[in-house]
């Protein structure tokens, strides 16, 4: 809790400086670096995301490539995926695919102390996250390794899920999950090593029980890829007593359905 608090401060530092450089030097796109008006995207970037729109999988929120049929919708749609390998996780929403500008976007907060893209990003993940927020009571943040979190200086999920916390209304519990377990970087692996790879990762504090026992969680993280985090957290949540865990994220990659 120490490390988050002293996150918390850093953050509100952060954005004071960031504010008196905006002042002094101009904006620049996340993704291709041109030079913009206001923080984000320039225009051509912005026409090149690739949103997440239409038919989704209710389960892993994957974009369905065909329509549904009209004889099939009175019932939330299921992938074949999702059907053969059912995730831990409730639901899962994202913006848009995670690719050209999204995935900009994502390394620039990530990787770049682009801080002040988060209010962007938040107000997106909000939309699009908005059948998620109206049936969960908590939201908490993917956590970082301490030593991650040290090295990183602050981190993207809390950014994003305090933001989306705030706009919602939800109740928002930073310190609600701990990352118990130094992983690798997930970059790299395959799907079968990213699960070893955050197996028992996570934990929630005894005395943060209280704030998810019987409720349903909105787990906020900026990317999805294969699901092995995310699920490895829903785990977590659901033995601290969860009613249940969707997950919102700004990009994910989107597996075939």
């Amino acid at each position: 809790m120490l490390n988050e608090a002293t996150e918390t401060g850093r953050t509100g530092l952060a954005r004071v400086a960031l504010r008196l450089v905006d002042l002094a030097l101009p904006q620049r796109c996340a993704a291709c670096g041109r030079q913009v008006t206001a923080a984000g995207l320039c225009g051509p970037c912005w026409t090149r995301i690739d949103l997440i729109s239409g038919p989704v999988c209710d389960r892993l929120g994957t974009p369905f490539p065909y329509d549904p049929d009209p004889a099939d919708t009175g019932d939330p749609l299921v992938s074949p995926a999702a059907l053969a390998d059912p995730p831990d996780f409730a639901r899962a929403r994202a913006v848009a695919r995670h690719d050209g500008p999204a995935r900009g976007l994502v390394h620039a907060l990530k990787f770049n102390d682009r801080m002040e893209i988060a209010d962007l990003m938040a107000a997106m993940m909000a939309r699009a996250g908005t059948s998620l927020t109206a049936d969960c009571q908590v939201v908490v943040p993917v956590p970082l390794h301490r030593r991650r979190l040290f090295a990183r200086r602050y981190n993207q999920a809390t950014l994003l899920a305090e933001r989306i916390a705030l706009a919602a209304g939800l109740d928002y519990q930073p310190f609600a999950m701990t990352r118990v377990k130094s992983t690798r970087h997930q970059v790299g692996l395959n799907a079968r090593e990213r699960r070893r790879n955050v197996s028992g990762a996570f934990k929630i504090p005894v005395a943060m029980r209280p704030f998810i026992e019987g409720r349903r969680v909105l787990l906020v993280d900026d990317v999805l890829t294969t699901g092995a985090t995310v699920n490895a957290c829903a785990r977590a949540l659901r033995r601290a007593g969860a009613e249940a865990t969707d997950v919102l994220t700004f990009a994910r990659v989107a597996a075939p359905v």
